[in-house]
């Protein structure tokens, strides 16, 4: 996916609204998203209110709509996270947007946008938050080398092997607490041979525990492919990723290719991953 100089891009808020104190935060993505020389246009739905949304789902979802059909928009870009992202899914036109094509990106609770975007227009999108954009110079140009000057240092993700030596096949999933909100609802991406991705922010280990659980319980781990885990933040603080594996293994089959990577999460650093595309990984390297 490449962006043109000139480019209008939106910036959307389908999640928890923001804070005002983010205001600042906000112009500096403005200004720094203008100095690359594309052309930032915001959601009119921007901050909290005492329920922690910008606006009612149908808003925010006739918003995000309003930017898949105008043709000037390139893609749109979530600047939120949160808890209630999946409260807009119902009022989304997926046929629209099969019509109007344009990637979607988001991280964390925008996991449930994504997937439902994946499920019901098997088009692309990114698990990828822009605000890191603004931490460094480093992030800033990554992102730049990337979408406008047709590099690949965003995609290029290191995966160590824990189980298996080979991972292929479309890649569904994000962070875990929030695909599991699609369980039981037509959004739910269909999940056979394909490779899952899971991350976490504040996942405890007994979180992490409930979610592998209840996705067994779905069936999930005898229907895919292969499996990819991110960093999980709060619990690589305490647990080694041996530890973590050690829990997961419980729950797959022995037989069942898992790799890790430490570039994909919350981060500020965190790289992007392309949902809805097919990976392959083979002696850590990704082609």
């Amino acid at each position: 996916m490449i962006l043109n100089i000139n480019d209008k891009i939106a910036l959307v808020v389908c999640s928890n609204g923001k804070n005002t104190e983010d205001k600042d935060r906000l112009e500096n993505l403005e200004n720094t998203l203008v100095e690359m020389g594309l052309v930032p246009v915001f959601t009119k739905y921007i901050y909290r209110d005492k329920y922690g949304r910008a606006a009612s789902p149908q808003l925010r979802a006739d918003e995000l709509m309003s930017f898949y059909r105008n043709n000037e928009i390139k893609a749109i870009f979530d600047i939120s996270g949160g808890d209630i992202a999946n409260e807009i899914l119902e009022y989304i036109d997926y046929e629209v947007i099969k019509e109007n094509y344009k990637p979607f990106f988001g991280y964390s609770d925008l996991t449930t946008v994504l997937n439902s975007l994946v499920r019901k227009t098997d088009k692309i999108n990114y698990l990828y938050q822009i605000l890191n954009i603004i931490e460094n110079e480093e992030i800033r140009k990554s992102f730049e080398n990337t979408f406008l000057k047709k590099q690949n240092s965003l995609f290029d993700v290191n995966w160590k092997f824990l189980q298996g030596t080979k991972i292929e096949g479309e890649v569904v999933g994000g962070n875990i607490r929030c695909f599991l909100k699609l369980a039981g609802t037509e959004y739910f991406p269909k999940v056979e041979n394909k490779v899952f991705f899971i991350e976490g922010l504040g996942t405890s280990i007994e979180g992490l525990i409930t979610h592998l659980s209840q996705l067994k319980q779905l069936g999930v781990f005898d229907k895919i492919s292969g499996l990819l885990i991110g960093t999980f933040t709060k619990i690589e603080k305490e647990f080694s990723v041996e530890e973590i594996f050690e829990i997961i293994q419980e729950y797959i089959a022995s037989s069942l290719p898992v790799a890790k990577t430490q570039e994909v999460g919350h981060a500020k650093d965190s790289k992007a991953l392309k949902l809805g595309e097919k990976i392959y990984i083979k002696n850590e390297l990704i082609v």
